[in-house]
């Protein structure tokens, strides 16, 4: 027992350094890692449907897929089939590198706009 004697600096600084070791990440100082950033939907609209008009814009095989297997919702394939729409008129007019650009621009315009594009993904299409 150490009758009620303070602990020596040595003492307090094993133990603070035993703490450390044992807590989990954080405990000590350490800046636990950070979450990504919250994607929200318009995001994720503006990236799905900017990939997709890319893909149609290279010829991908991959570009021929349904609304439903590329995730899109209706709401969504209608802006990327404007969107594709506009990017083929621009690569006409200034090359790929322009229509790349108007694609990833418009996405997101449109995406904002309409708050993500999330409406219904009943099958309506033909």
């Amino acid at each position: 027992m150490n009758g009620g004697r303070p602990r020596t600096a040595t003492t307090a600084l094993a133990a603070l350094l035993t703490a450390c070791v044992l807590l989990p990440a954080g405990g000590c100082g350490t800046p636990e890692p950070s979450a990504p950033p919250a994607r929200t939907p318009e995001d994720i609209c503006a990236d799905l449907v900017s990939y997709w008009v890319e893909k149609a814009l290279e010829g991908s095989p991959w570009a021929g897929l349904d609304w439903e297997q590329k995730g899109l919702s209706n709401e969504q394939y209608e802006i990327h089939d404007d969107v594709l729409a506009a990017a083929r008129a621009e690569e006409r007019r200034a090359g790929r590198r322009a229509a790349s650009a108007l694609a990833a621009r418009e996405s997101r315009r449109r995406c904002e706009e309409t708050k993500g594009a999330t409406r219904s993904s009943e099958n309506w299409r033909p």
